[in-house]
């Protein structure tokens, strides 16, 4: 069935927070339980090589909205400032979001759960329905949001909450035109003790958690990094689980409702974690410098839509979260005025199990304020402006990333070629006024808006306070 012949979908795109690519049963790991999500994967495509934009919640998430690179949209790190209070901060102001284009043309767009892209009082982007966090996450209980244009703290368990306010939205539509949901877990970021339904705590008593080995310590761990106990994995591993059975309400819902087939759902993670992992309990920010490894940037990524995606595949092309908007856009038939601007592109040829025309994806680009990445399937250089220390892998012989070949006379000429292809490609798309290599970013949470914009304002928090 082509897809220019078919109704305009309804789009319900889910996204997790701080879950590692390698954190799904339909991944490989079999001690975690998402039988939700194994089932959507089993009815569509699941891409084991999606990669994040940058290793932490806001700048991702900025990326996916707007289809730009950190140094163009000026979100560089978490947003610590400027969600509610006196000093609101509209961080995407003046930039065009998927879903203002989706709005513009008949879509009725809403949001439960996760904003956490300045100013949560301010309804944005084209939605109409705007249930968000004040802040970004926090506790699991008494959770302060945002209902009705009204602060509220939620007393229930926030996973809960935000599917039951998604669930409702997807209730009141009345079927006359296409719907936009964007379902945004906190789960399953920390808080992981005395936080979770405590039956599946305990269903991972008896766990070993092979799949989470607790290496020495990294050593440039930030000092505020959680300690990786039992507790914390058991923790972890729940506030997944709960939020698959959640989805799993979700997906029921459509299908009770005869609409699953008129559906794309989308899953995604902002970023990957580490649970132990290369000594790390955390992303990009879990250490200072910022890291860059695999399991900090990818992130697990499902499509399915019955009829249309064909099921039961999985894509080990490399794709990124610049390639989200785009796949949207093109899905539902719309332009994007700026196409030309930014650095993605569709993955609907890949979604309908259809050779992509033209060059492949074979390069990937990551930034985390002044630390910048370029992967290929071989190979892996970091960058950090302006003195380092860099890093490069031989991902071939060394999937793990424990042996950095940066010194390597034999590997010099490969470290010239990935630094060429860098800097070339950041020129490409950065803006002057918002590049992140002119920012001190340290993982600790962005103030105020980036570079000019921000007047001369601090804006980030450095290590002082």
């Amino acid at each position: 069935m082509e897809l220019s012949n078919h109704n305009k979908p309804n789009i319900v795109f889910i996204l997790s927070d701080d879950q590692g690519a390698w954190a799904l049963g339909c991944a490989g790991n079999h001690e975690i339980r998402t039988p939700n999500l194994d089932r959507l994967a089993v009815e569509g495509v699941r891409f084991s090589n999606f990669f994040c934009t940058s290793p932490v919640c806001s700048p991702a998430r900025a990326s996916l909205f707007t289809g730009k690179i950190p140094s163009q949209h000026g979100v560089h790190d978490w947003i610590r400032d400027g969600n509610v209070g006196d000093k609101r901060i509209e961080y995407l102001q003046g930039q065009t979001a998927y879903t203002e284009i989706l709005a513009k043309n008949g879509y009725v767009c809403g949001i439960s759960g996760k904003w956490h892209l300045g100013d949560s009082l301010k309804p944005q982007k084209g939605f109409t329905h705007w249930y968000v966090h004040q802040v970004g996450g926090g506790a699991y209980h008494h959770a302060p949001m945002i209902r009705n244009g009204e602060l509220v703290n939620e007393s229930s368990y926030l996973t809960e909450l935000i599917t039951d306010d998604a669930l409702q939205f997807i209730e009141n539509q009345d079927g006359s035109g296409p719907f936009y949901l964007s379902v945004h877990y906190t789960a399953p970021h920390d808080p992981w003790i005395n936080s979770h339904p405590q039956e599946i705590v305990d269903s991972y008593d008896s766990c070993p958690f092979e799949t989470c080995p607790q290496e020495p310590r990294h050593p440039d761990l930030i000092q505020t990094a959680p300690e990786g106990s039992r507790e914390n994995l058991k923790g972890y591993f729940a506030a997944v689980t709960a939020m698959d059975q959640n989805i799993g309400r979700i997906v029921d819902k459509l299908d009770d409702l005869g609409i699953r087939d008129q559906t794309l759902i989308c899953f995604l993670s902002d970023n990957g974690f580490n649970c132990g992992h290369h000594g790390i309990w955390g992303k990009g920010n879990g250490t200072f410098p910022q890291n860059m490894y695999d399991t900090s940037v990818k992130v697990p990524a499902i499509f399915s839509h019955p009829g249309i995606i064909p099921s039961g595949r999985v894509c080990d092309e490399l794709v990124s979260g610049y390639d989200f908007m785009p796949t949207l856009l093109e899905y539902t038939g719309y332009q994007n005025p700026e196409a030309d601007k930014l650095p993605g592109t569709s993955l609907l040829p890949l979604l309908l199990g259809q050779q992509k025309q033209g060059q492949s994806h074979i390069v990937i680009y990551d930034e985390y304020g002044p630390v910048r990445m370029i992967r290929t399937k071989e190979w892996k250089y970091i960058h950090r402006y302006p003195y380092g220390p860099h890093e490069l892998y031989d991902l071939a012989a060394d999937p793990d990333e424990r042996n950095n070949l940066i010194t390597d006379p034999d590997t010099q000429q490969k470290r010239i070629e990935l630094k060429a292809m860098l800097e070339n490609w950041f020129v490409r798309y950065v803006d002057s006024e918002k590049d992140g290599t002119h920012e001190g970013v340290t993982g600790l949470g962005q103030l105020d808006l980036a570079g000019t914009a921000g007047g001369g304002k601090r804006a980030y928090q450095d290590f002082n306070d």
